[in-house]
């Protein structure tokens, strides 16, 4: 049976992790399409990892197989799981990577991967994504069902995701959630939450920025710009430039749109 499976990781592409996990694919279903997301996430960066998955799975056909390893806790006593929604299968460590994933759609099922039936007959306690979850994930592009993979859980999981809150007096208060390769700053801020808010102030590290802007185009070059980007939530920009380099912010700093 064939199937697509992707693949998103922090290993980089310089070391043979990642042709490690698409051989282990491979071997147990030479039918599998296997896409990859991306390999260059931040070393160890959970959050990040959560976010880019986020953005990508809904362009996905249904049905795809998500594995994604970002595994700080690799060989400790962090669980490995498999999650399925209406949409989607998703195996990964149980360390945060699926909180985007939880929080925003039903979650139908999910098992502990503790069979090793259908793990690599060795297991490194290293390299799990080469070891447990390319072979799990192979397995489950031949419909191997997810309830012969290991025992049920009824939780995950997640880190807290603050949500953009409204002030008494109109100002919109919303946090970075992730700088894209870019230098583009995303924010929490959906665009439903900027209806009305065209002309606002977008204020970050000291800096005010005048009027929501379309594209990365508005604007002198060097000008910082805000904008609603293809993710849907509120961006700062800088044309032609780095805005995080401009503005030396970080994931989780306050951006408040004031309307005013």
């Amino acid at each position: 049976m064939a199937g697509i499976i992707t693949l998103t990781t922090d290993f980089g592409l310089s070391d043979g992790y990642v042709g490690a996990m698409h051989g282990v694919i491979a071997s147990l279903n030479p039918e599998a399409r296997i896409v990859d997301i991306t390999h260059r996430i931040g070393r160890q960066d959970v959050r990040q990892a959560a976010y880019v998955l986020q953005t990508v799975y809904p362009y996905f056909p249904k049905d795809v197989i998500h594995v994604v390893v970002v595994d700080p806790g690799v060989g400790s006593e962090r669980r490995a799981i498999a999650l399925r929604t209406h949409r989607a299968c998703f195996v990964a460590p149980d360390n945060g990577v699926l909180s985007y994933i939880a929080a925003g759609e039903p979650v139908l099922e999910t098992v502990e991967l503790t069979n090793p039936s259908y793990w690599l007959p060795e297991v490194s306690s290293t390299f799990h994504g080469r070891d447990i979850f390319a072979p799990v994930a192979a397995h489950l592009s031949l419909a191997v069902p997810l309830s012969s993979l290991g025992r049920p859980v009824t939780q995950v999981v997640t880190f807290p995701m603050p949500e953009p809150r409204l002030a008494l007096d109109g100002v919109l208060h919303g946090h970075v959630l992730h700088v894209d390769s870019f230098g583009n700053v995303i924010t929490d801020i959906r665009e439903d939450q900027l209806a009305g808010m065209k002309n606002a102030h977008v204020r970050i590290a000291g800096r005010s920025i005048e009027g929501i802007g379309r594209t990365y185009a508005t604007g002198e070059k060097g000008t910082l710009v805000a904008l609603v980007g293809s993710a849907g939530f509120l961006e700062i920009a800088v044309r032609e430039g780095n805005a995080r380099a401009t503005l030396g912010v970080t994931v989780g700093m306050d951006v408040l749109v004031d309307p005013r």
